[in-house]
């Protein structure tokens, strides 16, 4: 019996557990979309490609699901790429189906197609960062490619992978025979644990150590290993760091948590992981920011520090930090099992009153240092008041998703999460633009849950024609516009550096400058306020929770520096021989 492709690829999807298709059209994918309308799949059509790919990457994490996201050839697929790249560089499962030229054109340089070094070349764009890329040459072959697409995915280091079809495959009929096949085949791969000897060796190592600590990174979080982690960590009384991407692995107001490391870390983790005699890194890459730069005087010293890491990727074990003990493990497998062993081994457990009194007075001092600015009545309002309001109403498992600046710096820092993954922030690639449309993806996937963006004027601004998705679709995700007219970030360094914020503030006429978006918002149909008052703010986003609808807050805020304790190295590039002296400034 044979089928239209088209039709057994939706089956497939529907039978794989799919239940949203990310996307917007062309004409090389629309066989696809006409055999959607009859399918219980639910398209989420949106007005730019890289606003699909995002809220693709939002689903994905907060669904722990490999998303689906479906583009056009050509500039469908560069507009995603953006979108898709931030999903790689955070370890996100995504399947990309692109519609490609038809086979019969090949060489002629039809509509769309990208030819200019080779001819049905597309694919070739994506190579630098998705974990493969297939070009379906056979109608017959596009099954078993699909298939593999998913798994590899799915498996070992999670990432994107995208399956390009030549729009006529779509089009034409094969066996169902070959895509029933497949259903004989596992969905779901047993991962790598870790064995009872290298277990025993590992807790006893830390159980042993004069001041260990546990350093979490987000595979933590892409392991849904948070619990067992947790339970490790507070058996042998471990205190836990984090990177940003780890953040929320261990809840905020957890005796053992220190905090996140690096150039916007505290005083006190960074003091800590540099003190250390052992650190434990579980899913972590230690990247740059996170590790400020490597360097050794100011977040971590690998020596006299000796490291415990343990990565579902054998390529991150050692790169920037030699392993004392490397091990290639899903965290979720190992920390069952490490959890199992520190029982046997220590039935009592570990006792350090001392690190948890030390954790308890810094966190006390911290949090009063930052009372006047949470409390500060000024208007346009300071970002940590903004931060703590949000934290009020927010319910402890709400969700947050972040952009670039403020909104993910000082959140990462000063923002308290609770509830393991929660907090939805673009690591690897830094995104700006993330935020808005990935709210849209966690919404969906956790309909039950409050999820606010906390997004940039600069960010937001980008693709405002989230919105139109929103509405559309009835997505009732609340967006706080924190308004400081510029890339404020951007703008502190490069005062700080050169002496002008060129390029990096919003000006009309020489004077500060901002659309409207609660204007913009209700153009789109969608609710919006523009603050008037620090004293506002608080209201109007309760009310935005109680309306259970699409929301837009736009809060002018004051454009102030994230406190930093740690170091960039970007810093030395721009003022060498200035280290320590320069950091970000506010912009007035």
């Amino acid at each position: 019996m044979k089928a239209l492709i088209s039709k057994q690829l939706v089956k497939y999807l529907e039978d794989r557990g799919v239940e949203y298709v990310f996307g917007l059209c062309g004409h090389t994918n629309i066989a696809v979309l006409a055999a959607m309308s009859e399918s219980k799949l639910k398209f989420i059509n949106t007005r730019h490609e890289q606003i699909a790919a995002h809220i693709a990457d939002g689903y994905a994490r907060a669904k722990k699901q490999t998303a689906v996201l479906l583009s056009h050839l050509g500039p469908g697929l560069t507009n995603a790429s953006t979108g898709v790249a931030n999903a790689a560089l955070d370890s996100i499962p995504m399947v990309v189906i692109a519609g490609d030229i038809p086979t019969h054109y090949y060489g002629k340089h039809p509509h769309q197609e990208v030819n200019l070094h080779a001819d049905a070349a597309q694919s070739e764009i994506y190579k630098p960062f998705v974990k493969r890329v297939w070009r379906v040459e056979r109608p017959d072959l596009f099954p078993e490619i699909l298939e593999k697409a998913f798994q590899l995915a799915e498996t070992g280091r999670p990432g994107p992978v995208l399956v390009s079809v030549p729009m006529d495959i779509f089009s034409m009929e094969v066996d169902t025979a070959l895509f029933e096949r497949l259903s004989h085949h596992s969905k779901s791969l047993h991962k790598p644990s870790l064995d009872e000897v290298v277990a025993e060796q590992i807790v006893r190592t830390l159980a042993e150590a004069k001041s260990p600590v546990i350093y979490a990174g987000g595979g933590v979080l892409l392991a849904d290993a948070a619990e067992e982690l947790r339970e490790f960590a507070t058996h042998l009384s471990l205190p836990v760091a984090h990177s940003l991407m780890g953040k929320g692995a261990m809840p905020d107001d957890h005796p053992l948590t220190l905090g996140m490391t690096g150039f916007w870390g505290t005083q006190l983790v960074n003091d800590t992981c540099r003190g250390a005699d052992w650190v434990f890194g579980a899913g972590t890459r230690f990247a740059e920011a996170d590790c400020s730069s490597w360097e050794p005087e100011f977040t971590f010293s690998f020596p006299p520090t000796q490291l415990i890491h343990i990565d579902i990727d054998p390529a991150e074990i050692g790169r920037n930090y030699p392993a004392a003990i490397g091990v290639v493990t899903d965290l979720k497998a190992a920390l069952t099992v490490l959890l199992r062993v520190a029982r046997r081994l220590y039935p009592q457990g570990r006792k350090d009153d001392a690190v948890i009194r030390k954790i308890a007075d810094f966190r006390k001092e911290f949090n009063a240092k930052n009372v006047p600015h949470q409390q500060n009545d000024a208007f346009p309002m300071r970002p940590e008041r903004i931060l703590a309001a949000v934290r009020e109403v927010l319910p402890r498992d709400g969700m947050v998703t972040t952009d670039v600046g403020w909104n993910k710096n000082g959140v990462g820092q000063q923002f308290p999460i609770y509830t393991p993954g929660s907090i939805l922030t673009p690591g690897g690639y830094a995104t700006m633009g993330f935020g808005a449309p990935a709210a849209i993806g966690a919404k969906l996937a956790c309909p039950e849950r409050v999820v606010v963006a906390l997004v940039g004027d600069g960010g937001f601004g980008q693709n405002p024609s989230v919105l139109a998705t929103a509405a559309e679709q009835e997505v009732p995700v609340i967006w706080v516009v924190m308004n400081n007219s510029a890339y404020g970030t951007i703008a502190g360094l490069e005062m700080a550096h050169y002496g002008t914020t060129f390029g990096t503030l919003f000006k009309r006429g020489g004077e500060s400058y901002s659309p409207d978006f609660a204007a913009i918002a209700k153009a789109y149909g969608v609710d919006g306020v523009k603050i008037t008052s620090a004293a506002e703010f608080k209201t109007v986003l309760a009310q935005a929770v109680a309306a259970n609808k699409p929301f837009v807050i736009d809060v002018a805020m004051q454009n102030e520096p994230v406190p930093t304790t740690g170091h960039w190295n970007i810093n030395d590039i721009y003022s060498p021989g200035r280290r320590g002296e320069v950091s970000h400034v506010a912009i007035g």
